[in-house]
């Protein structure tokens, strides 16, 4: 139980979950901005093509079991996901290609001699024994 304990605690005090909490939180954040811009932007732009501000009730079919009960299948609220889905894609490509573009490029390990050079040494190095 006592090596457990020590574990989780390292476990705990490592930069891993740390920054995954750090993410956790970005991501909330993000997608409140690409719940804006979907609610803000695309969907007014739906709304002009389609004639609803978004797609939930465009391609609805009502089936029936009886005089009571229905069920309701929604292809438009489908659609509407898949369009969100696309977007919140599309930014965080967009995102991860800028990160990527402000990251400092690794340097380069110096570069060791090639296969011809190491050959040719071991060639001097044989030659050179009497």
């Amino acid at each position: 139980m006592k090596n457990f304990l020590k574990e989780f605690k390292d476990f705990i005090a490592t930069g891993n979950l740390v920054e995954i909490a750090v993410a956790f939180i970005l991501a909330i954040a993000i997608k409140d901005v690409i719940d804006a811009f979907m609610n803000s932007i695309i969907n007014p732009l739906i709304g002009a093509i389609v004639g609803k501000p978004n797609l939930d009730n465009f391609l609805t079919i009502t089936v029936r079991k009886g005089q009571a009960d229905q069920a309701i299948i929604s292809v438009g609220a489908v659609l509407t996901k898949i369009i969100s889905l696309i977007i919140v894609g599309l930014v965080l490509f967009l995102v991860l290609k800028a990160y990527n573009k402000m990251r400092k490029p690794a340097e380069a390990a110096p570069a060791g001699p090639t296969e011809v050079e190491l050959l040719a040494q071991i060639r001097d190095e044989l030659r050179a024994r009497p």
